[in-house]
């Protein structure tokens, strides 16, 4: 920019010189050293302007940065709670197995967003190896917190899709009823325990 200004000041002082001659030298000297102040000062103020854009784009990514920081904290408030809400209702009797069985189609159209990634393809094999395995109620308790962890992932990232929403209420309640068969099965193994010891003492 500055290379055109001192070009065109250099070719108006050499016209100048040449149409007033010696007496116009002084006027085209003073009219230079106004055009001098001026660029200087436009300069100064285009240099304050780029500072305050710098400024304003800053406070901008620092805006984008608390939001996403927030979005991601709330998503995964929301998540939590979600799990812990359906956790609580399937231990507790209100969400039958039949429900599960509802959303399994529903979980199974979840696969179709394979091809959009951000998950390995790894992870998308073994979520589908997982989910089949809960299908034939094959899980174990180590395979069922790692079908949850995957299904949470794919909420976390397809989240603008119900399906993924749907898969992670299908894997929470899977899991849960799993834990819960477990607890039962355990509390059932210690009753007859006890029952047994009590009846080799009378």
């Amino acid at each position: 920019m500055w290379g055109v200004l001192e070009v065109s000041v250099e070719l108006i002082l050499n016209l100048l010189a040449a149409i007033g001659g010696l007496g116009g030298l002084t006027t085209v000297i003073g009219i230079a050293y106004w055009l001098g102040r001026k660029f200087t000062e436009i300069d100064y103020r285009f240099r304050l302007i780029d500072e305050r854009f710098e400024q304003i784009d800053k406070r901008f990514d620092d805006l984008k940065n608390y939001i996403d920081s927030r979005v991601e904290r709330l998503a995964t408030a929301f998540t939590n709670y979600q799990e812990f809400f359906i956790e609580f209702l399937t231990t507790e009797g209100v969400v039958k197995e039949r429900y599960r069985d509802v959303l399994i189609k529903e979980a199974r159209r979840t696969m179709r967003l394979a091809v959009a990634n951000p998950l390995s393809k790894e992870e998308w094999a073994r979520l589908k190896e997982l989910f089949e395995k809960s299908e034939r109620n094959e899980l174990t308790l180590e395979e069922a917190d790692e079908f949850l962890e995957l299904a949470r992932k794919v909420a976390w990232e397809y989240g603008e899709y119900s399906e993924a929403w749907k898969l992670h209420i299908y894997a929470t309640i899977t899991r849960a009823l799993l834990y819960k068969k477990y607890y039962e099965e355990k509390q059932k193994q210690t009753q007859q325990e006890q029952s047994t010891q009590s009846s080799a003492h009378s």
